[in-house]
């Protein structure tokens, strides 16, 4: 058996004592039963044109230059808008585009919860009814009141885990305006 040094010993306590006790590290997100979280490297890289994305929705990834709106819209948007907007703190809430007027409302009405930084949208061909998604994470679920979801935007609404915290959510393009320029970068 081979021994190690003193000295080797001595700096790796210290390292993970030191690194056990950093004032800059983030109080972890609570669990929530069903999230999955991904790695998405902060501000990547900016593309004006159409990216594909390995997550539907996407949860983060290159995006567009300028960012969409958060607000609540009865029609889909771009993906490239609504990612930069999640690099801001942003969650995009998502629903069947055959979702009930009454369950279409239940969603809206979680925009209330962070006004500033949720975006609300239907999105044909998701996987799930009913999803919320933010920078590095996302949540599926089967009913609009589902209480997980309202958990979702009030821990990461606005939280900054896309690098950007606190930068604007509500200054940013409608979804006509971000459409225009994407197909004028397509043709």
């Amino acid at each position: 058996m081979q021994r190690v040094p003193r000295t080797a010993l001595a700096l790796l306590a210290l390292t993970l004592t030191i690194s056990g006790c950093s004032s800059g590290a983030e109080t972890p997100k609570p669990s929530i039963d069903g999230l999955q979280t991904f790695t998405e490297e902060p501000k990547p890289l900016h593309k004006e044109g159409p990216v594909t994305y390995d997550h539907t929705p996407p949860a983060g990834g290159t995006h567009w230059t300028a960012w969409l709106r958060c607000g609540v819209y009865t029609a889909p948007v771009p993906n490239e808008f609504a990612v930069h907007s999640q690099e801001h703190g942003a969650v995009w809430l998502t629903y069947l585009p055959d979702a009930s007027a009454a369950d279409i409302a239940r969603i809206a009405a979680l925009a209330d919860l962070n006004k500033e930084y949720v975006l609300v949208s239907p999105y044909p061909g998701q996987p799930g009814k009913f999803m919320a998604s933010t920078w590095g994470a996302q949540l599926s679920v089967d009913k609009a009141d589902d209480e997980r979801l309202a958990t979702f935007v009030k821990e990461y609404a606005g939280g900054g885990q896309g690098g950007e915290k606190g930068a604007d959510c509500t200054h940013g393009l409608l979804p006509a305006e971000a459409q225009a320029e994407l197909d004028k970068a397509s043709n």
